[in-house]
């Protein structure tokens, strides 16, 4: 039985790798164009297991290659995809991460599948006995309210990383337990109190405790917050106390920048 449950997007990556990001209008060569199972909905499922919490995902991917690869990346991370859709005819949602010298990277999105789950998928999706629901909004707003409003229906934490910030997503604010943002959607979402704010480098703050990151080698940033919003949920499910899940949840975000990748898996 899963602890948590993720409602969230699956995505394929394809990761380039620049000397530095290319100005408006530039064109710049890239040294890498690898492969690489995505989507913040599955890197945070992944993120939630590796910390030790049983794990389902509810998602929509294509019936293709790109969902196939997604998919076997997440089985062997132990996360339960009894809830995932196979969509006949659909494509498979797709990243394109660009990744500069310093590790710091810049992503296009592009929906596919994603944007076919809906409001039933998710309700269907969260069984009764979840501790954690977790939710972002690289799917349709409805399904990230619909998440939200299961969780609080069965007893659930409701956490929301609202990234990326859309327009209508403020609301979402409002229904959830935890809300995790970095700085920048912080600002955008008018700073919400009692937020858990990412500082990148610095680590994060919720509350009134803070967390530092261990030093790292940074090779690739892609996925980090992903690692931290995963963690951080699987740890309150496992009953953790705030100070020592935002501590778990940075050092997991942290190590998440040492690989290249959402979470170091080729596709292959």
């Amino acid at each position: 039985m899963s602890s948590v449950v993720v409602v969230g997007s699956v995505n394929l990556d394809t990761t380039v790798r620049v000397v530095r990001h290319p100005k408006p209008g530039e064109t710049v060569a890239g040294d890498d164009g690898s492969e690489r199972p995505g989507g913040k909905g599955a890197n945070q499922a992944i993120a939630a297991s590796r910390a030790g919490a049983g794990v389902g995902l509810v998602a929509a991917v294509g019936h293709d290659h790109a969902g196939d690869v997604c998919r076997r990346s997440l089985r062997a991370a132990d996360v339960d995809l009894a809830a995932v859709s196979v969509i006949a005819g659909g494509v498979t949602g797709r990243a394109i991460v660009t990744v500069a010298a310093d590790g710091e990277n810049s992503i296009v999105v592009i929906a596919g599948a994603n944007g076919l789950l809906t409001p039933d998928d998710v309700v269907d999706g969260i069984p009764h006995e979840t501790s954690v629901v977790l939710v972002q909004l690289e799917i349709p707003l409805e399904c990230a309210e619909a998440a939200l409003r299961r969780a609080r229906a069965i007893g659930a934490r409701a956490i929301l990383n609202a990234s990326p910030v859309v327009a209508g997503s403020a609301p979402l604010l409002q229904l959830a337990d935890v809300v995790i943002v970095n700085e920048h959607e912080h600002a955008l979402l008018g700073r919400p109190a009692g937020a858990c704010v990412t500082l990148g480098a610095r680590g994060a703050r919720w509350g009134d405790w803070d967390a530092t990151p261990p030093p790292v080698a940074v090779v690739d940033t892609t996925g980090a917050g992903d690692a931290f919003a995963g963690t951080l949920a699987a740890r309150i499910a496992l009953g953790d106390d705030p100070r020592a899940a935002l501590t778990a949840a940075v050092t997991a975000g942290a190590l998440a920048t040492t690989v290249l990748g959402a979470h170091g898996v080729s596709a292959t």
